[in-house]
């Protein structure tokens, strides 16, 4: 007999591939580090959803120096269950978060193009009307919660476009590197580093 699953509701975004691309990146990343850096790094979950990326690093860092931040109130309330501080917050907009700088901020953010039919126009899915707005906000804001030496981990589809991503890296005098890629059928995803 099979169990039917039931969704949580209101629905929190569920790990797939682009989750696991992104936290095996993460992991990769923190287990180049030595025990005493792990120790000092702090860590931004931008877009928690359920909690994915902190729950990586939390193998890695200590939890008190990981912070979790989702539009959706569910996400956050399922975050703080797992023992993480979590905030609801529209990229940056929590008062909280502007006195805060991060070494690592991970962010796979809604990319999707809106669905001219309106059909899956969710804000955990959909990016804007080209797919990148939401992505290029959250560069063009996310320089100023960077440590010095801070990186961050942004995962990108395919089926966005990312000339104006780039253009702002540059602008900002950042690097780029493609860290990992992985091809799906519809897709190809994209986890790039950004120092």
């Amino acid at each position: 007999m099979n169990k039917e699953i039931k969704p949580i509701s209101p629905p929190v975004y569920a790990p797939a591939e682009d989750s696991f691309l992104l936290s095996q990146v993460i992991e990769d990343y923190l287990e180049s580090k030595n025990k005493e850096e792990l120790e000092k790094l702090t860590f931004l979950d931008m877009g928690t959803g359920s909690g994915i990326q902190s729950e990586t690093a939390s193998q890695f860092i200590p939890k008190d120096n990981i912070y979790a931040v989702d539009i959706n109130e569910a996400a956050v309330k399922l975050v703080k269950s797992k023992g993480f501080k979590a905030t609801r917050s529209d990229l940056f907009s929590d008062i909280k978060l502007r006195a805060m700088k991060f070494d690592i901020i991970a962010f796979n953010p809604p990319y999707l193009p809106e669905d001219e039919e309106g059909f899956d126009n969710l804000p955990d899915t959909t990016g804007g009307e080209k797919g990148d707005e939401v992505a290029l906000v959250f560069l063009q804001v996310s320089k100023n919660y960077l440590t010095q030496n801070g990186v961050i981990f942004l995962l990108v589809s395919s089926l966005t476009p990312t000339e104006k991503l780039k253009a702002e890296i540059q602008q900002q005098g950042k690097k780029l590197e493609v860290v990992a890629s992985k091809k799906l059928f519809f897709e190809t995803l994209e986890v790039w580093k950004i120092d």
